[in-house]
This record gives structure tokens, sequence and C-alpha cells, in this order.
């Protein structure tokens, strides 16, 4: 793993070939929806989906692409709300390919093109920004499962 990068208030996870890295203020549902995620795969809404790091993850920058661990201390261990800290399978690294702005202040139906994506350690993602008072996991979803845009 490069030594240089940071660490984030974010959660993070594999769902599919990439990662997706979910940010947002305490309590906006960061960890609820990577469980939710989590759980998806687990009834079939997605093909796949595997914890890499919840509640703080470790960025990276190598070869133009945006990578995302665990710190050691918090590997393998997600909060659920209203059941506590459980213990679930990680990936170690993973590929960052869309970042999730949990309350959003620039969230809109249609979307301007300057909001659909990022800039993290000098890398350019894809990002979708969810409003304060929409629920994310069905947003999320159809970002993962549906065709791109036309």
């Amino acid at each position: 793993m490069p030594s240089s990068g940071k660490t984030v208030h974010a959660s993070a996870v594999l769902t599919g070939e990439r990662a997706v890295l979910i940010r947002g203020n305490s309590g906006t549902g960061k960890s609820q929806l990577a469980a939710a995620l989590l759980n998806a795969a687990r009834e079939g809404l997605l093909r796949y989906a595997r914890l890499v790091a919840d509640d703080r993850v470790k960025i990276f920058a190598a070869n133009g692409r945006l990578l995302a661990a665990a710190p050691e201390t918090i590997r393998g261990i997600i909060e659920v709300r209203g059941l506590g800290i459980r213990c679930v399978d990680c990936e170690p690294l993973a590929v960052v390919g869309l970042v999730i702005d949990l309350a959003a202040s620039d969230a809109t139906r249609m979307p301007d093109r300057k909001a659909e994506e990022t800039e993290i350690l000098g890398i350019r993602i894809p990002r979708l920004p969810v409003a304060a008072n929409q629920d994310p996991f069905q947003l999320v979803l159809a970002a993962l499962t549906l065709a791109p845009k036309v």
C-alpha cells in the first residue's frame, strides 16, 4: 500500500470491481448505507458487496486510481445503529469508483454536470450527491445497477 495518503471520515464498500466511498457528516447515515449495501448483496440485489471500512477510511492515490483501506484498529467492524458494533468480512484494499455524498447541499433532481464528479488526491472520481431528505439506498442501488445515463 502506498505510504502517502490520508484518513477521511467516511465508509467504503466494495460493490463488484469498484468501491463506493460514502461521505457525510456524523449522523447522516454512512454506516447505515454501508450495511444496506452489504444486505443488498446477501439478498441478490447486488452481485457482490464487502465492507472496506466504516467511519474512517485510509485513502491513497496510486497509478491514477484512488485506493481505499481500513485503518488497522477498525478493520472488519461496522456500527449498526440500534445493534452496536458488529464484525463482518472485509476487503483489505479497493479501488474507489464512485463517491456518495450524503446530505449534499448541491443535490438536485437533475444533477449539474459539475456535481457529478469530484477530485480527491488529484484523482477525478464520479460523484453522486444525495439530498438530506432523501433515502440514499434506492438511489445508490440504481446508480450501481442501471445502465449509464443517455
